[in-house]
């Protein structure tokens, strides 16, 4: 059996890591591990067929190969690997989650760190128990720090990450009904994402809390001195406008950022909490917020040839999210405003309450034209609104209903309904 002492140093000289063949290196070491359809160790001497150096495996799939090391649990040893990797270095790590915002978070706070600080940041979507240690493992000697996304979906995962990341540093965005299939309730949300300043408390790291949270508030708020917010005592700001982009007025400065919707004001303190921290200069934390320009379907605004305006937040949705999204679309004065939007997934018992608080909450606006998309609209829907199964049926319908020209349209939805799906047909002028 391998032992972690002897991996971390086959890892120190072939330092890719890999867990798919299809997107394996020549030198990588790959890493079997288990998925709900396939068993890696299956793909094993594929990989060293392919030019792995090595394959870490849990079934014994060559034993006279020296290049298959067999341990006990191939994502067991990928994280122990990565935590004992990250005790090599003595440097800022900070740890990032929260219901809304932790990417967008993320994004801000690495463009703002960025301009002073060689910076290790999370890529994509690598923030759960197979992302955070992979990440971990792209750690060398350049970086002067890290900034780490956790995600979780269910009780004890955040515990579980910062055990491997093991942050000095961190930030809960907020607190808000998601994942609640995993977590239950938002009390068990609340619980969850608190393992990250548990973990901070109990080893003399910080916390930079919330104060626009109630519930964080209520929870951390006598343990935390330094809270950034609209009233926080570290950084605090106001909405200075916000149409298109939202602008942020931080004392006597304003910033104008590059996001849409005035909930991404929280975001933005954030990243300034954090730059002050770690002793940006002012001007660069603005600039660096300034500059930061939103992707992968996130606040992103996309300008229309006939004066409309799409609202693209199409990465992830859950109650919180889409109701303040769905505020900032009512609180615009355009003149026909329209929101399609997708189901919202893995809420467990709770998932055709929270889509009907959705229509009730459309209904308050009859201004708004809601096209809704994905089985548990349609369920829920009746006939007051128009619900789709599916994207497919959504476009043809914009097919067959051109929207008017000057529309602001937001476009919302859990990544597994592929809302992105309509962007081509607005994009291409074919509607």
């Amino acid at each position: 059996m391998t032992t972690i002492q002897h991996l971390y140093e086959i890892y120190l000289r072939h330092p890719g890591i890999c867990t798919d063949t299809r997107k394996l290196c020549k030198g990588d070491l790959f890493f079997a591990l288990h998925g709900a359809n396939f068993d890696g160790n299956d793909f094993a001497l594929r990989a060293l067929e392919q030019g792995a150096a090595y394959a870490v495996v849990d079934k014994d799939v060559a034993p006279s190969d020296p290049r298959c090391l067999l341990v006990e649990d191939t994502l067991t040893a990928l994280q122990a690997l990565a935590t004992h990797h990250r005790r090599q270095f003595d440097i800022p790590v900070i740890g990032i989650t929260g219901t809304n915002g932790k990417t967008t978070t993320k994004e801000l706070i690495r463009s703002v760190l960025s301009r002073k600080y060689n910076l290790l940041a999370t890529e994509g979507n690598l923030n759960n128990h197979i992302g955070v240690p992979l990440m971990i493992l792209r750690l060398d000697s350049s970086h002067e720090m890290a900034l780490i996304e956790m995600g979780a979906g269910a009780p004890g995962e955040i515990h579980t990450l910062v055990e491997i990341a093991q942050p000095n540093v961190g930030l809960i965005t907020n607190i808000g009904r998601a994942h609640l299939q995993g977590f239950g309730s938002i009390e068990g949300v609340l619980r969850t994402k608190s393992e990250l300043p548990e973990y901070l408390y109990a080893h003399g790291g910080t916390f930079l809390l919330n104060s626009d949270d109630p519930l964080l508030v209520e929870k951390w708020g006598t343990q935390t001195a330094l809270t950034y917010g609209q009233e926080g005592n570290y950084v605090s700001g106001k909405v200075a406008g916000h149409l298109p982009y939202l602008s942020v007025s931080v004392g006597e400065t304003v910033v104008h950022s590059q996001l849409v919707g005035a909930y991404n004001l929280i975001n933005i303190l954030a990243a300034i909490a954090m730059g002050r921290y770690f002793e940006v200069p002012e001007a660069d934390i603005y600039a660096g917020i300034e500059g930061y320009q939103p992707t992968n379907n996130r606040s992103q605004l996309v300008r229309l040839g006939d004066g409309s305006q799409l609202i693209v937040d199409a990465y992830n949705a859950n109650p919180s999210s889409m109701a303040v999204a769905i505020d900032n679309l009512v609180d615009s004065p355009a003149r026909h405003k329209v929101a399609i939007l997708g189901d919202m997934l893995e809420l467990g018992e709770a998932t055709e309450e929270e889509h009907r608080r959705v229509l009730i909450h459309l209904s308050a606006h009859p201004e708004v034209k809601a096209l809704l998309c994905g089985p548990c609209f349609r369920k829920v829907a009746g006939e007051a609104f128009l619900a789709f199964e599916k994207v497919e049926d959504i476009c043809e319908y914009l097919r067959r209903h051109p929207l008017p020209s000057e529309s602001l349209v937001l476009i919302k939805g859990s990544r597994g309904i592929a809302l992105e799906k309509v962007l081509p047909l607005f994009c291409s002028g074919s509607l």
